[in-house]
């Protein structure tokens, strides 16, 4: 059985071939990395409750299902969301039906006016895209971004404290993550459009 070492920064391929091979500790590293991704795509579709637990469970069984199937480990934010997502559509779908207006020929409703952009769509993708790129960083840059982002903001004696790097290296490292962010697919498909 090969074993991931729970103190190494782990690529998603060492963890995907980790958890095939039976190592829960790897399974439990892939799950607590992309929680906050299904979370993300849960959150956008507006679920709560015991319909939200249900999509991230069923979300994990799926994976639990294919991930042997995945040929790109790389890939997995992607898989993912697209589970996900799909899983939220299907149990919106069998809550309710909803019959489909062309307001073309019928038009607006009076007074509506034109329909604005949803933005909450925009920020939706922006937010799955960067947490997808959050988690592709390895847990040293990742942790350090999410000290920096803290409200109210930590001094840098502070963060190295917590996060155990010299005060010296928290502005390279950060710079260095970033730029991962920056040039991430995910990241990288937002700004082509």
């Amino acid at each position: 059985m090969t074993r991931v070492d729970p103190d190494e920064e782990s690529t998603v391929p060492e963890l995907v071939a980790a958890a095939l091979d039976g190592d829960q500790s790897s399974w439990n590293r892939l799950v607590d990395r992309y929680t906050p991704l299904v979370l993300s795509v849960v959150r956008r579709h507006r679920l709560q409750g015991s319909d939200a637990e249900d999509v991230v469970q069923t979300v994990w069984l799926r994976l639990i299902e294919h991930l042997a199937g995945i040929r790109q480990p790389a890939a997995l934010p992607g898989w993912i969301v697209t589970t996900a997502r799909n899983e939220c559509l299907h149990l919106l779908r069998s809550h309710k039906q909803v019959t489909p207006t062309d307001l073309g020929e019928e038009g607006w409703p009076e007074g509506a006016g034109e329909p604005a952009v949803d933005t909450d769509l925009l920020e939706g993708e922006r937010h799955e895209a960067l947490l997808a790129a959050l988690a592709e960083l390895s847990d040293r840059q990742r942790a350090l971004l999410l000290l920096l982002i803290e409200d109210p903001p930590l001094s840098y004696e502070e963060i190295s404290r917590r996060s155990g790097l010299p005060i010296g290296s928290i502005g390279p490292t950060r710079a260095r993550a970033l730029a991962r962010i920056r040039t991430h697919q995910a990241v990288q498909a937002l700004l082509d459009v």
